[in-house]
């Protein structure tokens, strides 16, 4: 997908998106995973893309998101994000996240502290992860979203094998834990 420079540059600019500032009233982000791999699929409002990379977030309120870097060559800063609540683990390596909106981002967005705003483009869909996070190995995540306007979003990636750089930013605060690809399955 990219060279490692280029990898930690687009890990960079998504902390810096998917932490808020402190005034914010969004949630802050608590983990961060980056994968190595590559999209066999990409497909945003029925044009083919290529990925430069792969990243989950989650934020303390349990959100979700699989966030992929478009090989966009008129276009560096060009992000879309499956995000959903209610992910679940019914088994040790699947993991489904339930998608309820895409995040659309492209230089050509208003911007905020110098960065894309999203455009929030309410869908429903299904991510699904094979593989566990709790043990950096994952092989392959599948994701596809509809809009009301009937415009799709689908991404196949497959993973290296290398193992997923994961970074633990902040711990949840108490309430009801999010179920999350990082817990551990008994």
């Amino acid at each position: 997908m990219t060279t490692r420079p280029g990898r930690r540059a687009f890990a960079l600019a998504i902390l810096l998106t998917t932490t808020p500032a402190l005034a914010s009233d969004e949630p802050d982000t608590i983990i961060f995973a980056l994968m190595s791999g590559k999209c066999s699929t990409l497909k945003v409002a029925g044009r083919d893309f290529a990925c430069r990379a792969v990243a989950f977030f989650q934020t303390e309120e349990g959100r979700a998101n699989f966030t992929v870097a478009l090989d966009d060559p008129s276009d560096g800063s060009h992000t879309i994000t499956f995000s959903g609540d209610n992910g679940r683990r019914p088994e040790a390596n699947l993991y489904e996240l339930p998608i309820d909106r895409m995040l659309l981002k492209s230089k050509d967005r208003p911007k905020a502290d110098g960065l894309p705003i999203p455009s929030v483009e309410l869908t429903a869909g299904l991510c699904k992860q094979i593989g566990n996070f709790v043990t950096l190995e994952v092989s392959s995540i599948s994701c596809t979203a509809s809009d009301k306007n009937g415009k799709t979003y689908e991404l196949q990636y497959q993973s290296d094998g290398a193992p997923m750089a994961v970074r633990r930013i902040k711990r949840t605060r108490v309430g009801r834990p999010a179920v999350s690809p990082f817990d551990d399955v008994k």
